[in-house]
């Protein structure tokens, strides 16, 4: 992974802390320690940083558009605040039954992702996530994953699971773990 120029993001359990009910408001949005630093340590690095998110809530009637902008436009913000940007965030807001091409685990929205910021080389991106589906969308698309267990989500099993789709997958604790191992080890 000595040549990433790109990390693509899950924005839930990676980003802000996850909920099994959703994230609902622009309230119940709460970045995880480090994690805005992380994407900040990545800028500086001179990555290109992205977002791909299910964000079925949406879909389902349980939150607004609006809502949802303003839920992104506070990420964003905060982001910002600590000197991090994204290049490109992508969402997909349809549930699991929609058949859509963009939910993960399908690799649509990274598929996207790689058109809009012109990604010619899939080996210089690698996807940060929290659970299975993130790891199945990274090895469609034909990137390398990370884990993190920061999400509400069994992170033991969902590794066990994940090593067998990608032997060499690693699990760190939380995304600003990852990226400071990962900028330490001169990986990136």
């Amino acid at each position: 992974m000595n040549n990433i120029q790109t990390v693509v993001l899950d924005r839930d359990g990676v980003i802000n802390f996850d909920s099994p009910d959703y994230i609902l408001s622009p309230e119940q949005w709460l970045p995880i320690p480090g994690s805005l630093e992380a994407i900040a340590k990545l800028k500086a690095a001179g990555k290109q940083v992205t977002v791909c998110s299910n964000q079925s809530a949406l879909g389902r009637g349980m939150i607004k558009q609006t809502t949802f902008d303003d839920i992104q436009a506070k990420m964003i913000a905060e982001t910002e605040k600590v000197g991090g940007r994204f290049d490109y965030i992508a969402y997909c807001p349809h549930g699991p039954d929609d058949g859509c091409v963009c939910r993960k685990p399908l690799p649509g929205m990274l598929l996207d992702t790689f058109q809009v910021l012109d990604i010619q080389d899939k080996k210089t991106v690698v996807m940060v996530g929290d659970s299975y589906r993130d790891v199945q969308a990274a090895h469609a698309a034909g990137i390398d994953a990370i884990l993190v267990s920061s999400g509400y989500g069994d992170a033991d099993k969902i590794f066990e699971k994940s090593k067998v789709l990608m032997p060499s997958i690693q699990m760190f604790a939380n995304l600003g773990e990852a990226v400071g191992t990962l900028i330490e080890e001169k990986t990136l």
